[in-house]
């Protein structure tokens, strides 16, 4: 039996690459969480944003409860199995009448994260709509190969190369809209992208980048990961220590070579680096 998942969840993600919405945090819980990555955002500023979005939970205590959270990892274990390692994570913001947005891609094209037994969730810290740029998937496309991408370094795309799968008809896409709280999954090599916020209000996400079983090997360099359930595994990577205290001077130094690390990763190969 599933232990967050229902029956018919788990078969969606099989079938359509991703799963959503999954109630996780109360009103009350995410209304916490949000005030507290809001007084960090002003009491450390830029330590969020640009490339300090990137593994904040090694830093934040509040981004780090959320990693660890049981009802995230029981949802994860539904679809990956109970042996579970912390890879990452991302907090995305995008401001209101921003022109911030996701192209279409897959996240397996460049996190070197072999074989493909991994999964993103996604937590909404505020209401996430269409107007103000929800996630929209290519339901089954994680079910084909790896497909090729386009470096665009795009000025407002939010992703690191600008990378974008091109050919892809909109008209395929699915709109994921979450309340705050509420949590999707998607697969490696589903095809997903956003939109530019063009609300009032701002949307603020935690994208849990990614979870992976234990036995899966990071093939383009070195990365670091916390254990989140079951057993180690093979110890394929470097292992990071949950944080104490935020913004400890050990905790910025992990991040900073936790980041040095993933900017090695997800640049391999290419001529030059964007501002993530």
């Amino acid at each position: 039996m599933p232990k967050r998942l229902t029956v018919d969840q788990q078969e969606s993600y099989a079938r359509d690459g991703f799963v959503a919405p999954i109630d996780i945090f109360s009103a009350d819980e995410v209304a916490e969480i949000r005030a507290e990555i809001e007084a960090a955002e002003a009491r450390w500023p830029n330590a969020l944003d640009g490339a300090g979005r990137n593994n904040g939970h090694l830093a934040l205590p509040v981004l780090d409860r959320i990693v660890h959270d049981s009802r995230v990892l029981d949802a994860v274990e539904d679809v990956i199995g109970g042996d579970i390692l912390a890879a990452g994570s991302t907090l995305f913001i995008k401001e209101p009448h921003s022109g911030g947005f996701i192209s279409w891609h897959q996240d397996a094209r460049y996190a070197g994260m072999e074989p493909h037994n991994w999964v993103t969730g996604w937590v909404a810290i505020s209401n996430v709509t269409e107007e103000n740029g929800c996630m929209q998937m290519i339901p089954g496309s994680h079910i084909d190969p790896l497909r090729d991408h386009v470096d665009t370094f795009g000025e407002n795309n939010l992703l690191t190369r600008g990378q974008e799968v091109q050919g892809i008809d909109e008209g395929d896409a699915v709109a994921v809209p979450l309340k705050p709280g509420q949590m999707s999954l998607h697969h490696p090599r589903i095809v997903h992208g956003s939109g530019p916020n063009q609300s009032n209000e701002r949307r603020i996400g935690f994208a849990l980048q990614s979870y992976i079983a234990s036995t899966v090997e990071q093939v383009l360099g070195d990365m670091y990961v916390q254990h989140a359930r079951g057993t180690d595994g093979p110890q394929h990577h470097l292992q990071a220590p949950r944080v104490r205290e935020a913004m400890s001077d050990e905790a910025v130094a992990l991040r900073i070579d936790a980041n040095k690390k993933l900017a090695d990763i997800l640049y391999a190969g290419s001529e030059r680096m964007g501002k993530y």
